[in-house]
């Protein structure tokens, strides 16, 4: 898209270009030609497609975590003007680089440092990285609040509130409603989802993505932990969010209003739509995702989310309301958990057993006052997750 075309031009920073959210928001860079000077690039261990990336969108700055990768990615660039760099403390500094608009997509903790420093950019920070939100949350949007920056929600769920609630005030909404698809074991009874592989809980009927979303959802933890960043986001208590499963995955979410009316935004299952939503604020740009065709779905189903047999949301509703540094913690034992399903330490239902477990083991719950106290918080959740592993009930 060229200057003019609804974009203007901008100088524009990806964290974890090479994701899945990542690789879509790059996709839609390109579709923008001359309309965006791409700043910085940031990629995890993959130096093939980082480098790949980096030509295509000229970008000024590669930027690879894995330190190891870094003479594959010189090498694979050297002759090219683009800069090249590796390790935590570049990613941190890539964030830092001034930016118009910076894609926020470094998944887990991870994320924290480099998110926040783009936010203290004063600009738009289309945010990913849920993490941000669930464990710095007040930092962060003090932070977002002093710098002046704009928090643009990715999520397809969150930017469907967004979208749906169009700047309305918050006085005039009775809830706010996440669609969850219900992943691979919406139907599975408590006894298949104890045996369940991680093959099979990698299957998501309707979306593409990572190895640990993939099973976020397929746990509802990703439910969860959106459950806990909708609050923060829109400044509403727990019992203002509900969540309701929509196999279809086409009616991303809705928002009651006080006078009983539903507003809810659809489209088909592809990140790029609201990834181009963020990208394109406040106006809209023309993407080639496919468009819903309504009479060939023919319907759309709901049902209500079964938090019994998915443990994990129940679990953020708890520390939603306990606050503290359990969220943190609950984020951190999580991971810990999806790693350890995947690796076969503990079978699938132990992940919520296991994050259960975890927060039990907290001996306080603090509030976080600075980000090194929830990056010790993290660590510590870690920790205790590591720590519960061998005494959980559904081991491998």
């Amino acid at each position: 898209m060229a200057v003019g075309s609804g974009v203007k031009r901008r100088r524009i920073s990806v964290l974890g270009s090479t994701g899945s959210i990542g690789t879509s928001t790059v996709d839609l860079l390109k579709s923008l030609g001359e309309g965006i000077e791409v700043r910085a690039l940031v990629g995890g261990a993959n130096a093939a497609l980082l480098a790949q990336q980096a030509r295509e969108l000229k970008a000024e700055l590669a930027v690879i975590n894995d330190e190891s990768c870094f003479n594959e990615l010189k090498d694979l660039l050297k002759d090219t003007s683009v800069k090249v760099a590796a390790g935590r403390k570049a990613v941190i500094e890539a964030g830092a680089l001034e930016a118009d608009w910076t894609m926020a997509a470094i998944t887990g903790a991870a994320g924290l440092e480099p998110t926040l420093a783009a936010a203290r950019n004063g600009h738009a920070v289309a945010l990913a990285n849920k993490e941000a939100l669930v464990c710095a949350g007040d930092l962060m949007l003090k932070l977002v609040r002093e710098a002046g920056a704009t928090l643009l929600p990715v999520d397809s769920e969150h930017n469907a509130i967004a979208q749906s609630l169009a700047g309305c005030d918050m006085a005039q909404v009775d809830k706010i409603i996440l669609t969850a698809s219900g992943g691979p074991f919406r139907r599975a009874s408590l006894e298949e989802m104890a045996i369940a592989t991680p093959e099979k809980a990698l299957r998501h009927p309707t979306w593409s993505m990572g190895a640990k979303i993939t099973i976020d959802s397929a746990s509802m933890a990703n439910k969860g932990l959106e459950v806990i960043e909708a609050a923060r986001l829109f400044g509403l208590d727990e019992s203002r969010i509900d969540v309701i499963v929509h196999p279809q995955s086409v009616v991303h979410g809705m928002v009651s209003f006080i006078d009983g009316s539903f507003v809810a935004q659809l489209g088909s299952a592809d990140m790029r739509i609201p990834i181009s939503h963020c990208l394109a604020w406040p106006t809209r740009m023309k993407t080639n995702c496919e468009r819903l065709d309504l009479a060939r779905l023919a319907k759309l189903d709901f049902e209500p989310a079964d938090e019994g047999r998915f443990r994990p949301l129940a679990l953020a509703r708890q520390v939603l309301r306990a606050g503290g540094v359990a969220p943190t913690v609950f984020s951190a034992a999580n991971e810990i958990a999806v790693e350890a399903f995947l690796s076969g330490r503990i079978r699938f239902l132990g992940i919520g057993e296991l994050i259960d477990a975890s927060l039990q083991a907290m001996k306080e719950n603090p509030v976080p006052e600075t980000l090194d106290d929830v990056l010790f918080w993290d660590k510590k959740g870690r920790s205790l997750a590591e720590e519960q592993i061998g005494q959980i009930k559904s081991h491998a």
